[in-house]
């Protein structure tokens, strides 16, 4: 088995109906902060000694949390108030807040440009409202709001080619932003399976790994939009890791609640390791290589340890 059940690390209680979403870790502080979207919070979890150490308070229905090492922020995605947060492990108590699209998600950041972009699940009733929003980290204003063909899903950002992807529902799509020309879609890729919904980025091997909810993950080369391979899963996913140093992708899938583990160079799937019903998030620490499943009926996160196949 690849990945070892090490134990779990107590959460606050929910206030209101809901569960977590995305989360995200500083591997330098060993820190990791997730979305507790029932709480209006994020919770901060020590990496080193699994434990819980504080929540992040008056973060309305935050969906995401992201973390750039490389300017010691972290930002948030507040879908209740169409905001992102932002920042500093140092001083979590100040959240500066920028006014972006309707119902922010998906977080990609790109730390050259400081350029973080929103994607805005919108909102079917208002028109026009399927956007990205580009946020000037330095100035802390939005350069860009641009449309995009349907619901957003999650983000990510290519240091290489400097583009965003972002994840389409529907039509199933992803769709490409230059950093260079942050006011335009680049591109546009249909995807053959049914809502792209998690998203990483090998960059490496310049593979997109797209999980989508017609349970398939899609193997989509970055650059041209080609998919290479697609592959079974078990269920409908969500959230998407990948484990570069040990070449695995974890793929969370909330029902029937399982991680199911790919071997990314041949993407056969190792282990289908048992979570929660409905524990459709992780996190990963790249520096320990350990997971976090976010259990919402127990309100726990199950930590395991991942080693190389």
């Amino acid at each position: 088995m690849a990945l070892e059940h090490l134990g779990y690390v107590d959460l606050p209680p929910h206030a209101t109906p809901g569960g977590f979403d995305h989360a995200a870790v500083h591997g330098g502080r060993g820190l990791l902060y997730v979305a507790h979207t029932a709480n209006d919070a994020v919770d901060v979890i020590d990496c080193a000694t699994h434990t819980y150490l504080r929540s992040i308070p008056h973060l309305t229905r935050v969906a995401g949390a992201l973390v750039s090492e490389a300017h010691d922020l972290v930002f948030t995605s507040n879908r209740g108030e169409d905001t992102v947060g932002i920042f500093s492990p140092s001083w979590e108590e100040t959240v500066a807040r920028v006014k972006v699209g309707v119902g922010p998600n998906g977080l990609a950041y790109d730390a050259r440009h400081r350029l973080l972009l929103a994607a805005n699940v919108g909102d079917p009733a208002r028109r026009g409202s399927f956007t990205v929003s580009l946020v000037d980290i330095s100035t802390r204003t939005v350069i860009a709001d641009i449309p995009v063909p349907g619901r957003t899903r999650w983000a990510v950002f290519d240091d290489e080619s400097e583009r965003f992807y972002v994840n389409i529902a529907d039509p199933p799509k992803i769709v490409a932003v230059d950093s260079a020309d942050p006011s335009r879609l680049a591109d546009a890729f249909p995807m053959p399976a049914v809502g792209p919904h998690g998203l990483d980025l090998d960059p490496t091997t310049g593979r997109l790994f797209c999980a989508c909810d017609g349970k398939a993950l899609l193997v989509v080369d970055a650059r041209s939009g080609a998919v290479q391979s697609e592959h079974a899963i078990s269920g409908v996913p969500d959230v998407i890791f990948l484990n570069a140093a040990f070449r695995h992708l974890y793929v969370a899938i909330g029902d029937p609640g399982v991680i199911d583990v790919f071997d990314t160079a041949t993407m056969r799937c190792l282990e289908s390791v048992p979570t929660e019903r409905g524990a459709h998030t992780i996190g990963f620490d790249a520096a320990r290589n350990t997971v976090y499943a976010f259990l919402p009926d127990t309100h726990r996160a199950a930590v395991y340890r991942d080693r190389p196949g």
